[in-house]
């Protein structure tokens, strides 16, 4: 083999495929997130008409600000089916989970008057007949499932929990859900082992027996989310054990159509038939879900609200011979999830699309050629890149890419829009463009580097580049360019002229450099030597710039080479000391009291948009003067705030600590006690801010100072979040850290100090651990893990913690705020005693 030979472009167009392959095989997130998105791209683009006989029922903000508080009493959904049976409905899917009891506090009184009334041997028949009549009113399971019964075709839900069964159950099911299974379930010709639906080994929130007897089915209401927290698929089956359960689509379907589970027919690893329906689905009997896309603002399927039609505004004649959905549609009630049609979609809307889908058969099947299709596609791509590619000129080669590329998203979408055939392409899609790219950029750095990195060291060409660069206001840029030329006069001038530039940009160190590689050349050029000891003085010297004009304020250049140090208020400004999200933190003194400050800004006209900057700059101060208010040894005293040259600014006491953020890598971790008597002084100071009603809502470790000499504890930047929480950036950032966040805070809800307190148990749990309780790919996932998923032991990641240190954690990082601690200083009493365990 010749010298050089895997340096090819046949070589490289080869290991590239063979590396891409491999990562197909391995199912990588990154390319089955590609998947998901021509995916939902597809469906979006499909054209197809819901069933006319669904309508959704919702229970919407309307009906809980009306009807009160969730839950209601059940008399209210016993109500609700009987004004739909009376109405003609033809099958209610009832969303509400009833597996336990409602007792009404009002009969636990009647209950014991019927005892006293016993008890007293004397008879009054009416008063007995009033005791029975009130008891029956207020027994709200009785009169749901009087309703049921009466209207003998409701079907409600039940969760299954998904997993491998490790033996048996721990008792049967009722019979009210055993009935449910399906019996018919056959094996294909010739599959002696075939693909299962998921398994589930446990079962989940069955209706009470009172309630359940009375239904017409039941169904599994189990979501199966991919990564992204998407619904996409539904399970038409799940598998108890040896018995075989449906959906709740799949029983309002059959039900619609007068079909029993009798009549539902299950080949595993095929599909499911339902009377005359054949519904396609994977081998696991996952449907792939068709969601229509509507009409413009109608939405697919009508939605009415529960209290419009429970106070009869919405006669109940408008569902007669329907298919009604009643379920929760309403802020905080259910757990939303992203479909291709929606951002966050309401179960009950998810459920009126899967219905649809099995009745009208609109649903995406991925055919048993499907796999052929991707294979050859991927041969064909890499036949190209490997063989035909090297061959081809740069213009040519990216339009025949181009073309390879439209024919595979053209195949792709339609195939998905006008066969509901789902292949996926995007695989060798993206060894398409990533081949392309990687081999494009391997020529031109090959063949075309040395060529261009010899015209571009020519001191003509270095010169040009100079000053377009210059020109555009990239100056380092333009200072590297200018000193690859020759120094003669008129390059000397360039410079002499840069230096100025740099100079207007208060950025006196670079001047400072170019005026001292002009001087080792001629160092009586002009004025250079005078130029070099300013610029020396300037470096350690804040200057502050009007936003917009560039032009210097509060500063004065004196005589000879004295420098007067800019003012900001009443405040001499010493020196930077940092960047943070919105400004620049300086080192600043009052010269009255000669007090020592840190002095925190804000760029408005450069953080902001011009309407957005009254209203920003008044949020500002409302805050600056709440956390002014706050007063505790933990907290981070402000002094003052004002406003100057566009700048808004926070003067507030100078820490000499550092923030805990290098304190939550394993290798800098701080011992147990250490870590608990710094977040029992945090505690303590977010009960104080919370006695005050302020809230933090940015917790994490760079809002926090230590001074390790005294084992101090400073809270910083009260109310700043909250400043730009609703306010846009030119960068698009919105501040706040999502990792250190509270399921609430995440879900746009209204937060108290029990949010602080469940950042406040993120970072104890870094503190302790080394690693966040959270971590995720995407900001979607990561938002899904906060609200859902249940966080790691500390104990399982570092064994030698205290137990006492790890309930306190579980309880700081409850997902509901009313099971996390109610103040600061519950936590912080705990932490003390924890301490003194470890110390014992």
């Amino acid at each position: 083999m010749k010298t050089g030979s895997w340096t090819a472009d046949w070589a490289v167009a080869l290991v590239i495929c063979l590396v891409f392959g491999a990562a197909a095989l391995l199912r990588l997130d990154v390319l089955e997130s590609l998947e998901r998105v021509a995916y939902d791209v597809g469906v979006s683009g499909s054209a197809r008409t819901p069933s006319e006989r669904i309508a959704v029922v919702a229970i919407d903000d309307q009906s809980i600000s009306n009807l009160g508080r969730w839950p209601w009493p059940r008399n209210i959904h016993a109500q609700m089916i009987d004004t739909l049976h009376a109405g003609g409905a033809k099958v209610v899917g009832n969303l509400v989970f009833y597996s336990e009891p409602q007792i009404d506090p009002g009969l636990k009184y009647i209950e014991k008057l019927r005892a006293i009334y016993a008890a007293a041997g004397v008879r009054i028949p009416a008063l007995g007949r009033q005791l029975d009549e009130a008891g029956k009113a207020l027994d709200n399971d009785t009169v749901l499932a009087a309703s049921l019964a009466r209207a003998g075709n409701v079907v409600l839900p039940m969760t299954f929990e998904i997993g491998e069964p490790q033996g048996n159950p721990d008792a049967p099911l009722p019979d009210f859900v055993a009935r449910n299974a399906v019996d018919d379930v056959r094996r294909a010709p010739g599959d002696d082992a075939p693909v299962q639906p998921p398994p589930a080994r446990a079962a989940q929130t069955p209706p009470i027996a009172q309630i359940g007897s009375q239904t017409l089915a039941i169904g599994h209401l189990t979501q199966l989310l991919d990564v992204d927290g998407g619904s996409r698929k539904e399970a038409l089956m799940l598998r108890y054990y040896d018995q075989y359960f449906p959906s709740v689509a799949l029983q309002l379907a059959a039900k619609s159509l007068n079909l029993s589970p009798a009549d539902i027919q299950v080949t595993l690893g095929e599909g499911v038939r339902l009377g005359g329906l054949n519904i396609g689905t994977d081998p696991h009997l996952r449907m792939n879900t068709f969601f229509y896309s509507g009409d413009g603002d109608k939405p697919a399927f009508s939605v009415y609200s529960f209290y419009d039609i429970y106070s009869g505004r919405i006669p109940a004649e408008k569902f007669r011979d329907k298919i009604v959905l009643v379920g929760a549609s309403a802020a905080g009630l259910g757990n939303l999830s992203k479909t291709p049609v929606a951002a966050a979609m309401a179960p009950v809307e998810t459920l009126a699309h899967t219905v649809s889908s099995i009745l009208e058969e609109d649903f995406f099947v991925v055919p048993q050629w499907s796999g052929y299709a991707e294979l050859g596609a991927w041969m064909l791509i890499s036949l190209y890149l490997i063989l035909l590619f090297p061959h081809l000129r740069a213009g040519t080669a990216l339009g025949v890419t181009g073309v390879l590329l439209i024919a595979l998203l053209a195949a792709h979408f339609v195939l998905m829009t006008r066969q509901a055939l789902w292949v996926s392409l995007m695989m060798p899609a993206a060894l398409l463009v990533l081949g392309h790219g990687l081999l494009t950029t391997k020529r031109f750095l090959v063949t075309e580097r040395g060529k261009l990195a010899s015209d571009a060291d020519s001191a003509e060409s270095n010169r040009m580049l100079g000053l377009a660069f210059q020109g555009q206001g990239q100056l380092d840029m333009a200072f590297e360019k200018f000193r690859k030329c020759p120094l003669d006069d008129s390059i000397m001038d360039l410079l002499y002229n840069l230096a100025l530039d740099f100079e207007r940009k208060r950025q006196f160190n670079k001047a400072g450099a170019a005026y001292q590689y002009m001087s080792d050349h001629d160092p009586k050029f002009r004025d250079i030597a005078k130029r070099i000891s300013r610029s020396k003085i300037m470096e350690d010297t804040v200057m502050l710039g009007s936003a917009g004009t560039g032009s210097a304020t509060g500063t004065l250049l004196l005589d000879g080479e004295g420098v007067q140090k800019p003012m900001l208020g009443r405040y001499q400004v010493e020196k930077e000391l940092g960047k943070g999200a919105m400004g620049v933190v300086y080192l600043g003194r009052d010269p009255k009291i000669n007090r020592v400050v840190a002095i925190k800004t804000m760029a408005l006209a450069q953080n902001f948009e011009e309407d957005e900057i009254d209203e920003v700059k008044e949020r500002f101060f409302r805050e600056a003067e709440t956390a002014g208010r706050l007063n505790h040894p933990n907290i981070v005293t402000i002094f003052d705030a004002g406003e100057e040259h566009d700048l808004a600014y926070i003067a507030m006491e100078f820490l000499k600590g550092q923030d805990l953020t290098k304190y939550t890598k394993a290798d800098r971790l701080l011992p147990v006690d250490k870590v608990l008597k710094i977040v029992v002084q945090a505690a303590e100071a977010l009960d104080y801010a919370h006695g005050e009603n302020v809230v933090h809502r940015d917790i994490k470790p760079a809002n926090i100072m230590y001074e390790a000499d005294s084992e101090s504890v400073k809270l910083t930047d009260f109310g700043i979040a909250r400043i730009t929480d609703s306010s846009r950036t030119k960068t698009g950032m919105v501040l706040g850290t999502p990792s250190y966040m509270s399921p609430e805070q995440l879900s746009g809800r209204k937060v108290d100090g029990r949010s602080d307190l469940f950042s406040l148990g993120v970072m104890l749990f870094q503190l302790s651990t080394g690693q966040l309780p959270f971590k995720a790919d995407s900001m979607a996932s990561l938002m899904y893990k906060i609200a859902n998923d249940a966080h790691p032991s500390p104990m399982d990641l570092r064994p030698d913690l205290p137990p006492c240190l790890t309930s306190i954690i579980d309880k700081a990082l409850a997902k509901l705020a009313n099971e996390r601690y109610s103040r600061g200083a519950e936590m912080a009493r705990n932490l003390r005693a924890c301490a003194e365990l470890v110390t014992a």
